[in-house]
């Protein structure tokens, strides 16, 4: 098993209509634009960080369907802070530069 695959990743495939359908729900009640693909990466680190040997699938489907908006975003904002700083290596003329270039072309 490669080092960044979970043993759940078998069922990913099967398990899209109710991972879209999540999607879907968190969109409509208004959290933005989820991502099918960023929901099984947190099932996969959150959810199912400990998984059983055993999984039902009709377990696994729960699981999805049941997810909280809430626990999602938490998520989310954890992975965002832990996302590198893209700047951190840019001083503050350089990033000067980048959001207010000079008008003369220089």
């Amino acid at each position: 098993m490669k080092k960044n695959q979970h043993p759940y990743d078998r069922f990913f495939e099967s398990l899209v209509p109710a991972l879209v359908s999540k999607v879907e729900e968190f969109e409509i009640l208004g959290y933005g634009k989820a991502d099918a693909d960023r929901l099984w990466s947190y099932l996969t680190k959150k959810k199912w960080k400990k998984p059983e040997v055993d999984v039902k699938f009709f377990q696994l489907v729960s699981d999805v369907l049941t997810v909280k908006p809430g626990e999602y975003m938490s998520f989310e904002t954890i992975e965002a802070y832990r996302s590198p700083n893209w700047f951190a290596e840019v001083n503050e003329d350089e990033l000067n530069e980048l959001l207010r270039p000079n008008k003369n072309g220089k």
